[in-house]
């Protein structure tokens, strides 16, 4: 029988791998969450876009959200079924489901752009994107352009932790730095010298997805761990039923995402339209453009609790498929501990320095309300972080054990149950505050869940320690 691969992930102390593979995945993450917020703030900063453009860019970014939950499904799931198929020494499993991963995600993305083309009106005024004309005619362009560039998008998102799963971290990351570079060059150049608006920033950051793509691409030709055939490019199914719903989690914590940021656009304009400074035409786009940065901020931190968190899924995947459950167990204290730090440092920053941070998304050349409405937004909405960060990583440390069904269930009601029934409840008593106070209230009722899931899953992996010890 051949050597197992990876078998490092047996051997090496926990923190060493954790900052082996969780750095190089955060920063992955991060760069793919600036994507958006790069383009921000640059959009902001633009006089002849401003406010508007930043409610426009609040509008289309849910719907690139759709994009990353199709790809992190098809690449997540992937990733952890690999791991384990690669601990279990079931090479033949991990080549063919990468080679099915490629072409799904491939389909996928052609047949998501092509929705967006033919709905594109219906789709951002769903979204919120008749605040006022021209911020709906600012969407539409960035929406255009933005829906171009969704099947590189999707395949290098996929691809990211797929790569990882083959023991290359770096690269995977390096992939996406590469794009993320480019998009920070390019913005300024398309929005400040061209005068290109909407367009240039999408057109931006499309260029860079499609370097992230083609490096995606050359390292699937140079695999280290598994190697690829001609037999793995084909769609198979018996291995897609069990690797897709590893990687539904991740899918449904970006979709119900998704949902609960309609469901946040449409009170703001809602509740907006019946506030006595907001409901004027010439500050109507404020408080969706000031929520949607403070969201791309709380992207920022997730990202890193996230990263956190799928950077250990090889190593997490990797010992359960060979047995070492005790160490798993000492990876979850690890995690918490990080997890729990990473979000108290956010709380710090957003609770001290809201005024600083507004200001970076062109607060001096908008009114009062502008920075009055953010420093409350950053303040309210995310002031229980630590628990937002803690779930997060319970979330997919589970999907990490291949309890894809109670991964899954605990995602849905953080973000649909809570996060939307919430977002749509509150505003009725508290008009705008409520949209605000429905992301602490729902991070504090999934903690409670979670800290119960959490002492289960400590004392299960010890009861199976234990057994498989003495026997």
């Amino acid at each position: 029988m051949n050597q197992k691969s990876n078998t490092f992930l047996e051997t090496e102390p926990i923190g060493t791998l954790m900052r082996k593979y969780a750095v190089p995945c955060i920063i992955s993450l991060l760069v793919a969450a600036l994507y958006n917020i790069v383009d921000q703030i640059f959009i902001a900063n633009a006089s002849y876009l401003g406010s508007y453009g930043n409610a426009a860019n609040t509008v289309v970014f849910p719907l690139t959200v759709v994009a990353l939950a199709i790809a992190v499904m098809i690449g997540d799931g992937c990733c952890a079924f690999v791991s384990i198929s690669l601990g279990a020494n079931r090479k033949e499993d991990a080549h063919k489901s990468i080679g099915s991963a490629v072409l799904l995600c491939i389909i996928s993305g052609l047949v998501l752009t092509a929705v967006y083309l033919i709905f594109q009106e219906q789709i951002l005024t769903m979204f919120g994107g008749k605040v006022n004309v021209e911020t709906f005619h600012q969407a539409k362009k960035y929406f255009f352009w933005i829906t171009v560039g969704v099947p590189f998008y999707m395949f290098g998102q996929a691809m990211n932790p797929i790569i990882r799963s083959d023991g290359s971290p770096k690269f995977a990351m390096a992939a996406t730095l590469a794009g993320a570079v480019a998009n920070i060059i390019l913005d300024p150049v398309f929005i400040f010298v061209f005068k290109w608006g909407m367009m240039g920033a999408a057109v931006a950051t499309i260029t860079g997805q499609i370097i992230t793509a083609l490096l995606s691409v050359w390292y699937l030709c140079h695999m280290k761990a598994v190697q690829l055939e001609k037999s793995s490019f084909r769609f198979h199914r018996k291995l897609a039923g069990k690797y897709l719903p590893l990687g539904i989690c991740s899918f449904l914590s970006q979709i119900s995402l998704v949902a609960a940021m309609a469901a946040i656009n449409n009170m703001i304009q809602k509740y907006g339209a019946l506030d006595p400074i907001f409901s004027q035409t010439e500050y109507a786009q404020i408080p969706m453009a000031v929520v949607g940065i403070v969201m791309k901020f709380f992207q920022i931190v997730i990202s890193i609790a996230v990263g956190m968190a799928a950077g250990c899924i090889p190593i997490v995947g990797y010992n359960i498929g060979a047995g070492r459950k005790d160490r798993a167990r000492s990876l979850f204290t690890h995690l918490l501990i990080a997890e729990a730090a990473v979000g108290a440092v956010a709380l710090f920053i957003v609770e001290a320095f809201p005024k600083q941070l507004i200001g970076i998304f062109g607060a001096a050349n908008e009114s009062p309300y502008y920075t009055e409405f953010a420093i409350k937004s950053f303040r309210i909405y995310l002031c229980m972080m630590i628990f937002a960060t803690v779930n997060k990583a319970t979330f997919i440390y589970l999907q990490s054990l291949g309890k894809a069904l109670i991964s899954t269930v605990l995602s849905m009601v953080r973000e649909v149950v809570f996060g939307v029934g919430f977002a749509l409840t509150l505003p009725i008593f508290f008009g705008l505050d409520g949209v605000l106070y429905s992301m602490p209230v729902s991070d504090v009722l999934t903690f409670i869940i979670s800290l119960i899931v959490i002492i289960y899953t400590y004392k299960t992996l010890k009861m199976d320690t234990v057994k498989e010890e003495a026997e």
